[in-house]
C-alpha cells in the first residue's frame, strides 16, 4: 500500500520566497529521511517553495484564472511530502509518528488509490494510465 505524508507546516501560508530554513532542523529531517530509505519504505520525497512563489488556477468561471501566491484564503498549505510504500495505515502512522517535526507541524496521511481500488468499467475508463507514470 503507497501512502503519502503531507507535511503541513503551520505558518508557511505566509512565508516569504526566502524563506531560510534552519540546519538543525534540516538535519534531524534528513536524518529521518535516511531511516525511512534504510527501512526500505521510502519511494520519494521533495520539498515545496512557499504558497508566495506558486500559482494557483481554478476553474470556478468555466475557464481557467490564474491567481499567483501568496493566496489570502490559505489556512494550511503543503510544505513537502514523502511517499512510503508499507503494509498498512497503521505502519504508515507509526512512521509519521517517528517524524522530527515541530510543534508547528502537521503530518496528513492519506493512501494513495491503487487501480484495483476501482470497478471495473473505472479501470477500462483511466486504461493507459499506468504507461503515463513511467
Amino acid at each position: 500500500m503507497r501512502f503519502m505524508m503531507l507535511m503541513i507546516p503551520l505558518g508557511y501560508e505566509t512565508a516569504a520566497p526566502d524563506v531560510q530554513l534552519d540546519p538543525e532542523r534540516v538535519a534531524a529531517m534528513m536524518r529521518y529521511n535516511e531511516v525511512l530509505n534504510d527501512a526500505g519504505v521510502l519511494i520519494t520525497l521533495d520539498g515545496l517553495h512557499p504558497p508566495s512563489m506558486g500559482a494557483r488556477v481554478s476553474f470556478a468561471a468555466g475557464k481557467p484564472i490564474v491567481t499567483d501566491g501568496p493566496f489570502a484564503e490559505a489556512k494550511e498549505v503543503l510544505g513537502g511530502y514523502w511517499m512510503i510504500e508499507v503494509a498498512s495505515r497503521a505502519e504508515a502512522i507509526a512512521w509519521a509518528r517517528r517524524c522530527p517535526a515541530a510543534p508547528n507541524e502537521i503530518i496528513e496521511i492519506r493512501q494513495v488509490q491503487e487501480m484495483s481500488d476501482f470497478p471495473p468499467d473505472v479501470q477500462e475508463a483511466a486504461a493507459g494510465f499506468g504507461d503515463l507514470k513511467k
